[in-house]
């Protein structure tokens, strides 16, 4: 038999593993995604602040191609002077200053590091390079369609002084934040390989399973991604055998369906936990505080709350547990678990909690590559945690009354980063912004309103079911801006790729105008005008002065459809005819003279993005 043939048969029965395992996928998308499984033996020194490191990856090839080469981070190597985290942090503009200038005062025994002692591919050495925060591997022999190997890698590491997200010695005192802290295979997909420096921006994650053991000092409580194996072995939650004197730990966790692993230890945590009615456990991890404790204490209980409501909208959760532990420098979301400081009132421990948690759907659930749609997972995440705190107001869990408008504060950030000009389109990869308040605005602001502006374009109930759809669609994959915009397509009927091109990849902007209101055959002809550059469907709300009011929309041509949608007193919108998206100018008649009109309103409940609201009203 040929090895061509044989090659032919490999990859034939690769495209059909990949298309079982991917059923339910759009087939307007041939899709296969990489699936790793980790098995780690982790011994920390909490003297010296080392640990030894046994990891086993098995590295199954779903992809069409025959891999020559792999690649691992190390994030750890970022935390020494002269990194290439270190000089982007102190040359950007507007750079993050929880980092700054600190990572090039770090000292030796401060630094993060890793010294690989061995590794080798299905037990043949492998050449490879440590560059930075990669770990450059050539493969023994390459790994065909369909193939599987297994990495088996020794190290050694120092944890460092905490600087940004992960760490020791936090500045609230939490000993060990551990967030990228292993050589974590880098992600191949049909770009290719991702193979980023690590410059404290977002991350990208093969599909996988996690089988995790941390040893260390037995003083210490451990928090992690998974579910912990060996509870009543090491006596945590149970009274330990009295005639047991344990010197160290060995904490046994688990995890599936997770592209990421990450966990925390301090002597001082305590540890509460919170069943749900579906029987969801919730876990808190904190360092006692007077000041706190309190705030600590009323989590969980509120977090129940967020978990029906977000399962209800955007999609159910689909693990059996979820971690909230204080560490890190504000808040980081993980599989599962999530670090954040705990100095907090309530507002805002439930406020950073509700953001991280929401980052289970989009981004723990939903991989996306955050490199480049770094702005669906802060902006859809951003977008989702609003909608999740006016709920928890409406019910009392936390002070204040539901804001009516909960996303103007994103708005007059978009305004702002339009008028500073360092805006840059989202299609900019995350690391190569020139400035970090722009990169900031872009993922969390423009992100959210990229949701939020879609919403009007295609109706609140299309939208809502379109969120649920795109999670159910491509939960555990890595969808990217068109795959959400064609589940958008389908759940509103409507053509929407011109809306992903002017918001992703242009700087084009949206301001329309009531131009003119004239008489015409006893009625009223009303001019609008479009006056920037992006196209959009149009609302627009007509008051008399006998108090009747009337709702219209515009469809845009380009949409080829419009909208279903009622006001807010369950009113229909009356369709008018299509605006040509070249046109800059529209006009229609209503059945009143202008001296009976009281006032015409361009967009009223101001969902779009309209860089001047001042002239979409005419009064009379």
């Amino acid at each position: 038999m040929s090895g061509r043939f044989i090659s032919t048969i490999c990859l034939a029965l690769a495209l059909l593993s990949s298309y079982l395992s991917n059923a339910g996928v759009p087939t307007d998308k041939t899709y296969w995604q990489q699936e790793v499984k980790y098995k780690m033996e982790i011994n920390l020194d909490v003297e010296t602040n080392r640990f030894s490191g046994k990891q086993t990856v098995k590295y199954q090839n779903n992809s069409p191609e025959t891999l020559k080469k792999v690649f691992f981070h190390l994030y750890f190597n970022a935390f020494q002077p002269g990194s290439t985290m270190d000089v982007r942090s102190r040359t950007l503009a507007n750079g993050d200053p929880r980092v700054g200038s600190k990572i090039s005062r770090l000292t030796d025994n401060e630094i993060g590091y890793y010294k690989i002692r061995s590794l080798t591919q299905d037990g043949m050495k492998v050449i490879y390079e440590v560059v930075g925060t990669i770990l450059e591997v050539e493969l023994s022999k390459p790994i065909r369609p369909g193939q599987s190997v297994k990495f088996d890698m020794e190290y050694d590491a120092q944890v460092p002084i905490q600087v940004r997200r992960s760490g020791r010695d936090n500045a609230e005192g939490i000993r060990y934040s551990m967030s990228q802290w292993y050589p974590k295979l880098c992600e191949f997909d049909e770009r290719g390989w991702h193979a980023d420096p690590y410059i404290a921006r977002e991350f990208y994650g093969v599909w996988g399973e996690f089988d995790v053991s941390i040893s260390l000092d037995a003083g210490y409580t451990v928090a992690a991604t998974g579910e912990l194996q060996n509870a009543r072995k090491i006596g945590h939650g149970y009274a330990p055998a009295k005639d047991v004197q344990h010197q160290n730990n060995t904490w046994h966790f688990k995890a599936k369906d997770v592209h990421d692993f990450v966990w925390a230890a301090d002597p001082d945590y305590i540890h509460d936990v919170h069943t749900c009615a579906d029987g969801l456990e919730l876990h808190s991890f904190y360092q006692p505080n007077e000041l706190f404790d309190q705030n600590w204490q009323s989590l969980l209980p509120i977090i129940e709350e967020a978990f029906r409501f977000i399962n209800q909208h955007f999609g159910q959760y689909p693990y059996p547990v979820y971690s909230f532990i204080q560490g890190g420098d504000g808040g980081m979301e993980y599989p599962m678990a999530t670090l954040i400081t705990g100095h907090r009132s309530l507002t805002s421990l439930v406020g950073v909690s509700v953001h991280e948690l929401m980052h289970s759907w989009y981004q723990m659930v939903l991989g996306f590559n955050e490199s480049y749609y770094y702005w669906m997972d802060e902006g859809f995440t951003n977008y989702a945690a609003e909608r999740v705190m006016n709920h928890l107001r409406s019910k009392g869990l936390i002070p204040g009354d539901p804001d009516p408008r909960p996303f103007e504060s994103f708005y007059n950030g978009y305004i702002d980063l339009v008028m500073s000009g360092v805006e840059e389109p989202l299609s900019t990869h995350a690391d190569h912004f020139e400035d970090a308040g722009a990169y900031g605005a872009a993922a969390y602001q423009k992100g959210a309103l990229f949701l939020y502006q879609l919403e009007y374009v295609i109706g609140k109930p299309a939208f809502d079911q379109g969120l649920l759809d795109f999670f159910n669609t491509w939960k555990f994959k890595h969808p990217d801006d068109n795959d959400f915009i064609r589940v958008m397509e389908k759940s509103s009927g409507l053509e929407l790729d011109w809306y992903r091109d002017y918001m992703v990849y242009s700087l084009k902007t949206v301001d329309y105008s009531v131009d003119t209101v004239f008489a015409y055959q006893e009625q009223s002809a009303i001019i609008l005008e479009r006056i920037r550059d992006m196209p959009m469907p149009i609302d627009v709300v007509i008051n008399t002065k006998a108090g009747t009011q009337l709702y219209y929309t515009i469809p845009l041509d380009i949409m080829r459809g419009a909208k279903e949608e009622r006001g807010p007193d369950d009113k229909p919108y009356e369709l008018l005819h299509d605006w040509n998206w070249v046109n800059p100018s529209y006009l229609f008649v209503v059945p009143f003279t202008p001296d009976q009109i009281q006032s015409v309103t361009i967009d009223p409940y101001m969902r779009m993005l309209d860089l001047d609201r001042e002239n979409n009203v005419w009064a009379y």
